[in-house]
């Protein structure tokens, strides 16, 4: 009986698919990364809307809403009903603490916003601008 010999992959050959995999990775991967900062971006647009239900449902029972984002967990005004929050006060996704302000802009009640991944005021594109709850 006759064993046949295997023959495996020469050197070019190996070179030439890591070379493949490489172009793949070039193009795919930009396209990865640049997915995370929109994705924070959803994630800090979605705790703001979680907390703007935890701020209507403190007015419903205190009649206003609250002077900072604390008292959401801890009050002592009168119809407090709390906490709203299942936990402490969530931060942005870069780390940084929401900006809450009573009363807010153009006669509305509040404004809550997030300084964006620089953690600046201000800022223009993905990388510095200001997420602002609507």
């Amino acid at each position: 009986m006759k064993l046949k010999r295997s023959r495996g992959f020469t050197l070019i050959e190996l070179l030439i698919v890591i070379v493949i995999l490489g172009l793949l990775a070039s193009l795919v991967a930009p396209e990865m990364f640049g997915k995370e900062e929109s994705s924070k971006i959803k994630v800090a647009a979605a705790q703001m809307d979680m907390l703007e239900t935890s701020l209507d449902t403190y007015r419903l029972d205190v009649g206003s809403y609250p002077d900072t984002l604390a008292e959401l967990v801890q009050s002592d005004k009168k119809g407090w009903d709390g906490p709203y929050l299942p936990k402490d006060i969530p931060l942005d996704p870069w780390g940084n603490p929401y900006v809450y302000s009573k009363p807010g802009l153009e006669g509305k009640p509040y404004r809550m916003l997030s300084f964006g991944p620089d953690g600046k005021e201000g800022g223009e594109g993905k990388s510095a601008a200001d997420i602002v709850h609507q």
